[in-house]
């Protein structure tokens, strides 16, 4: 198997990170990049999203679906208490086609292992995600 360079996996991230978090936001991101945050940019999409995100197997297929990944990070963003992140990573999931019943699910199997304090704060956002969500497919 051939050794993937920094450059495919830049690209493979930027790609499936637009995808999951929309292209507008990810190009923000990029727009106000500076001198101190451009390899904090350039290692995020390389590592996240490209050795992560992007994986593949032998036959070209992600090693795991992205709604599958979605799951693993609202569980993770929820247990460690990154409201910042889990915000964005809600909006993913739903980019994804995770369900309101499935964000409550993974909340309620966080809470059994994180305590109530982290379902709390998670459903207080993903309330706040799906009724914005909501709301801009009502115009």
């Amino acid at each position: 198997m051939s050794e993937i360079t920094k450059k495919e996996m830049f690209d493979a991230g930027l790609k499936i990170r637009k995808e999951v978090l929309g292209g507008e936001y990810v190009d923000r991101g990029f727009a106000i990049k500076d001198e101190f945050t451009e390899d904090i940019q350039d290692y995020l999409t390389v590592h996240s999203w490209g050795a992560s995100w992007a994986r593949r197997d032998a036959k070209g297929e992600l090693t795991l679906p992205k709604k599958t990944r979605s799951f693993l990070n609202l569980a993770m963003l929820c247990a460690l208490n990154r409201p910042h992140e889990l915000e964005l990573h809600l909006r993913g999931a739903i980019n994804n086609g995770v369900t309101k019943q499935e964000m409550k699910e993974i909340f309620l199997h966080v809470a059994v292992y994180c305590g109530a304090p982290a379902l709390v704060d998670a459903l207080r956002l993903a309330r706040k995600v799906w009724g914005e969500h909501e709301a801009a497919a009502k115009t």
